[in-house]
């Protein structure tokens, strides 16, 4: 089962930009659910759709991607409970700081089950002034 350090280490990636490791840990069937009421909202049922509806379009707003820092890490059985920001800017210079709660379910080392929660507000302001 994944500890505090593993988790920290999944996400050591996102915190330069770079996705592609921390998604290495990420089940090929994930549920992943976006909540709110913004574009990228969602319930996806794999790593392929919720990352080609998501951060591939984000990698196209954010030249230095997302940039997500663990501000906080709550572990409970196989469930983790990670606040995050992002202190990311946007191709037109836009901030785009948001802040994240991520509730994510575990299977030994993988992450199976995402529900993401985040300023709907922000992320469709990002979008629209820069797609």
């Amino acid at each position: 089962m994944a500890d505090e350090a593993k988790i920290r280490a999944i996400f050591a990636s996102l915190e330069h930009g770079d996705g592609d490791a921390s998604f290495d840990h990420v089940s090929e069937d994930v549920d992943w659910t976006v909540m709110g009421t913004h574009p990228l909202a969602g319930r996806y049922h794999s790593k392929q759709e919720f990352r080609a509806a998501t951060f591939a379009r984000l990698n196209k707003l954010l030249p230095g991607g997302t940039q997500l820092q663990v501000t906080n890490l709550l572990m409970s059985g196989d469930t983790a409970i990670v606040e995050l920001m992002s202190n990311a800017v946007a191709k037109n210079g836009m901030r785009f700081d948001n802040r994240y709660c991520w509730i994510i379910r575990f299977a030994g080392n993988t992450i199976v089950e995402v529900r993401a929660y985040l300023d709907s507000a922000k992320v469709a302001e990002l979008i629209r002034e820069n797609e």
